[in-house]
């Protein structure tokens, strides 16, 4: 019991670690080097821009493979404690999605795919996408966190009618 606490309390802490990380590390390009870089010379910008990403794809690579293990053996953790509970599993679903083209947007902010090079060139724009997307799935885990498990309804005792 004490070594499934320990593996349920590292995989928490590696998930939320990794958003803490991922999701401040977005806002700081967003709100403070994007408008820094802004005012170098085209040549020092392109520069720039090409040592972050080649760092920051690191980050991001193994973020999206931390949140995916970590997130995958969380939810087959807590599935027994909510069984039946449709709303849990609406909102981790919705969570899920939201991931998914979190991970996407992400990988294609730091990718070298021409398909993706409008999105890149407008990087201001998908980053506070990612920004968005990433509050909403931090405000539906803090719901689904604090709520906790399904309510437990409670029928009411069958009384005997009295014999005649």
């Amino acid at each position: 019991m004490e070594t499934q606490l320990l593996v349920d309390a590292l995989s928490r802490i590696v998930h939320v670690g990794t958003a803490i990380t991922l999701v401040g590390g977005t806002i700081f390009m967003r709100a403070v080097l994007l408008p820094s870089a802004k005012e170098l010379p085209d040549a020092e910008h392109d520069k720039l821009r090409t040592a972050v990403m080649t760092r920051w794809k690191k980050f991001v690579h193994g973020g999206i493979a931390l949140f995916l293990i970590s997130g995958f053996y969380n939810y087959m953790r807590l599935i027994p404690q909510h069984k039946g509970d449709g709303l849990y599993h609406g909102l981790i679903g919705t969570k899920m999605l939201l991931a998914l083209a979190v991970f996407f947007i992400a990988s294609a902010l730091i990718g070298r795919s021409k398909s993706f090079e409008p999105m890149r060139q407008q990087r201001a724009k998908w980053l506070t996408i990612l920004i968005l997307l990433s509050a909403v799935i931090v405000v539906i885990s803090g719901f689904v966190k604090v709520r906790g498990g399904k309510p437990k309804t409670v029928e009411p005792a069958v009384q005997a009618s009295p014999a005649e």
